[in-house]
């Protein structure tokens, strides 16, 4: 009896080491033992119903994490110790990801449904052949303003921000690029400029927009902006649409100095565990029908050409929100500056930051 039990034993360690080593080679493969894929994405960025509806389709449960900007999802990726299988930084964040190893190659062939992104979206400068990132959605930042709180004045430029009958009536997003960037716009200059008396000029810029300046907010802005809570809110295109929806009041422009054009891509990041469900995952928001249910949800603008063909002619033919050519050739992407610029464009927003209270 002893012996059958020693055998027994042996035979569920074997077994137990058989299931481990398993694991292991499917966590390598790109596969994980609880079939659970780790999302990783801005706030308010998908529409929640279609987690579910992926789940019911693949059998994959999706673990939905946020992050608040690019600086902070990048910090976190590089530092390890956590495992994220997809990710959605923006334009100049996937070329510093690619640079510093932290994305994984994408197989076109596992995305079918990439040939409905139209072409004018894909081969952008941070990755010019898609190798490791794929679009997601696309917009502007701009200002938010409610012509009745505003009485005759109108808004057409970032200049008109520094009007001294504003105080205290601005919300800003939480973002270093867009209001250093802004700053510089003002001034007529490259929201990419690296020149240090140029940097200067906007940090001065800033430093004179503060008595307008109420708050400067996250996610909660749109909100904000609805309730009237404040007249102006520099903001990004899919936020405005939100807020717009709930306050038919507020109305949304892009500054004639010209302005940011931002593109959010779905990668893979190296840490993935499962890279078959990731790629699974981006495939089924690429579906058109899938991605013309988010973008109603989300109020971004949509890079998929199959879904813009099944969005009512409100949406799509809204210039504000869709801006023809014209109006796009004055805009600029963000760069990627390098890590020593980036870090002085974040002292200067975090100068401007810290001097408000």
């Amino acid at each position: 009896m002893r012996r059958i039990v020693q055998i027994l034993v042996a035979v569920l360690a074997v077994a137990a080491a058989l299931g481990y080593m398993s694991a292991r080679l499917n966590s390598s493969q790109g596969y994980t033992e609880g079939n659970t894929l780790v999302v990783y994405n801005w706030g308010d960025y998908i529409d929640p119903d279609l987690l579910d509806e992926f789940y019911e389709q693949t059998g994959i449960k999706v673990i939905y994490q946020t992050f608040d900007s690019n600086e902070a999802m990048l910090t976190k990726v590089s530092r390890g110790g956590a495992t994220f299988d997809v990710a959605v930084p923006s334009d100049y964040t996937v070329s510093k990801m690619i640079d510093q190893n932290l994305v994984l190659p994408i197989d076109h062939s596992k995305l079918p449904n990439l040939m409905h992104i139209d072409s004018s979206f894909m081969g952008l400068p941070f990755d010019p052949e898609n190798n490791y990132s794929v679009p997601y959605y696309w917009g502007t930042v701009g200002i938010v303003y409610n012509p009745k709180m505003l009485g005759s004045k109108t808004i057409t430029s970032w200049s008109d921000l520094w009007d001294p009958e504003l105080r205290n009536e601005i919300l800003l997003v939480d973002s270093a690029r867009e209001v250093v960037g802004f700053a510089l716009n003002s001034l007529g200059y490259s929201l990419n400029d690296t020149d240090p008396d140029h940097l200067e000029e906007a940090r001065q810029r800033l430093s004179e927009l503060m008595p307008n300046v109420k708050a400067i907010v996250g996610d909660e802005i749109k909100l904000l902006l609805a309730n009237e809570d404040a007249a102006i809110g520099v903001i990004w295109a899919g936020d405005a649409s939100i807020a717009i929806a709930d306050n038919s009041d507020l109305d949304y422009v892009l500054p004639v100095e010209g302005t940011n054009l931002w593109m959010d891509s779905m990668v893979i990041p190296s840490s993935a565990t499962n890279i078959d469900g990731a790629h699974r995952f981006i495939n089924f928001l690429l579906d058109p029908k899938v991605a013309a249910r988010n973008t109603e949800y989300i109020g971004y603008s949509t890079p998929n050409a199959g879904a813009m063909e099944l969005l009512d002619e409100e949406i799509v033919g809204d210039e504000r929100f869709y801006p023809p050519a014209e109006v796009t050739a004055k805009m600029e992407v963000y760069e990627n500056l390098g890590k020593r610029m980036l870090a002085h464009y974040n002292e200067l927003f975090l100068e401007f930051k810290m001097r408000r209270k």
